[in-house]
C-alpha cells in the first residue's frame, strides 16, 4: 500500500512539474514569468493606454520610443492568436497583444523589474 501511495505522490509531482514549466514556454513573441508577459530577453512588457487596440498602430513615437523601446517585430513575423503586428510612425514593425503594442521600460535594468506599472498611470504590466 505504502508503494502504491509514493508511485501515486511521484506521479502527481512530475506531472504538476511538467504543466508548470509549460506555462513558461513561449506564447508567440513573449512568454510568461512570474505572471507577468516578459519578452524573450526576460524583461517586463507594458502597454500604454493612449493606444487604441486594434488600430494597427502605436501613439508614441520619438522621445516616448526612447524611453519606451517597442517590442519589434522581426521581417519574417507572423501574427498567430493574440499576437498581431503593428506599424509604427518609422515604418517599423511592432508586436502587438490583442491588439496593443508592446512595450519595454528604459528603467527596468533587469530580468523582473517593473519600475513601469503605473508610470503617469498610462502604462501597465500585462498580467493574465
Amino acid at each position: 500500500m505504502k508503494i502504491q501511495t509514493l508511485a501515486l505522490a511521484l506521479l502527481a509531482s512530475t506531472t504538476f512539474v511538467a504543466c508548470s514549466s509549460y506555462g513558461a514556454r513561449p506564447t508567440g513573441p513573449v512568454m510568461m514569468s512570474n505572471g507577468m508577459l516578459v519578452g524573450s530577453n526576460g524583461m517586463t512588457l507594458y502597454t500604454f493606454d493612449k493606444d487604441v487596440a486594434g488600430s494597427g498602430k502605436s501613439v508614441c513615437n520619438d522621445a516616448c520610443a526612447t524611453n519606451w523601446p517597442p517590442l519589434f517585430a522581426m521581417g519574417d513575423a507572423a501574427p498567430s492568436g493574440d499576437y498581431s503586428i503593428v506599424t509604427r510612425d518609422d515604418g517599423k514593425k511592432q508586436w502587438a497583444m490583442k491588439g496593443k503594442p508592446l512595450y519595454y521600460w528604459i528603467k527596468d535594468q533587469k530580468a523582473g523589474d517593473k519600475t513601469g506599472d503605473g508610470v503617469n498611470k498610462v502604462w501597465h504590466i500585462i498580467t493574465p
